[in-house]
């Protein structure tokens, strides 16, 4: 099941990031966030656009997506950024593309035209979700960062949530949207087709 995470799951979702941080490359934080930070993050976060949580059949969260903020410059507001995790039992399931596709679905009704995802290189599985998922690659920063002894690029891809025509309406505020009729139905029948 996909539903809106909340404050609550700062605990979870802190105990599923934290690998990422410690262990590789893959998150370029260096100390992993605590569960009243990740609480924090996801509160702060949800008053922009959606925050996720898979919940398993035992009712443990299997993984999150979210998005943010592409930049702060008032002509980027109709982009995010995206970012997803798993916890390792979870991986190679099928749940990443569940969890980007109501993510992506539920971005379009708010009115975003593009998705941008960085991934830290290499990561060969995350740049097959992103590929899988739709995105393409729009280029690479150099050595970008340095963490674990190493200098790492960090890859940049996109997808298009939306045509670009005309003079784009603002986006819809997370609240806004959230009253919208298709949002409750993308949670009930899952991200429609296409998404």
């Amino acid at each position: 099941m996909i539903r809106l995470a909340r404050p609550s799951d700062g605990e979870a979702f802190a105990a599923i990031y934290a690998p990422f941080v410690t262990e590789s490359a893959t998150s370029f934080e260096m100390e992993p966030p605590s569960t009243s930070e990740m609480a924090a993050r996801i509160e702060a976060g949800l008053a922009y656009a959606p925050w996720l949580a898979e919940v398993a059949a035992d009712g443990a969260l299997s993984g999150f997506a979210y998005a943010s903020k592409h930049r702060d410059r008032a002509a980027y507001r109709w982009s995010v950024d995206t970012s997803i995790y798993l916890h390792e039992r979870a991986r190679r399931q099928g749940i990443g593309r569940r969890l980007y596709s109501v993510l992506f679905a539920l971005l379009r009704v708010q009115g975003f035209h593009a998705a941008h995802a960085g991934i830290s290189l290499p990561n060969p599985a995350s740049v097959a979700l992103h590929e899988a998922m739709g995105f393409v690659p729009v280029g690479v920063y150099r050595a970008v960062g340095y963490k674990l002894g190493a200098w790492h690029d960090v890859g940049w891809w996109q997808l298009e949530l939306r045509a670009r025509v005309g003079a784009p309406a603002p986006p819809l505020t997370f609240a806004e949207a959230q009253a919208r009729p298709e949002w409750a139905d993308i949670f009930s029948r899952g991200a429609p087709s296409g998404s």
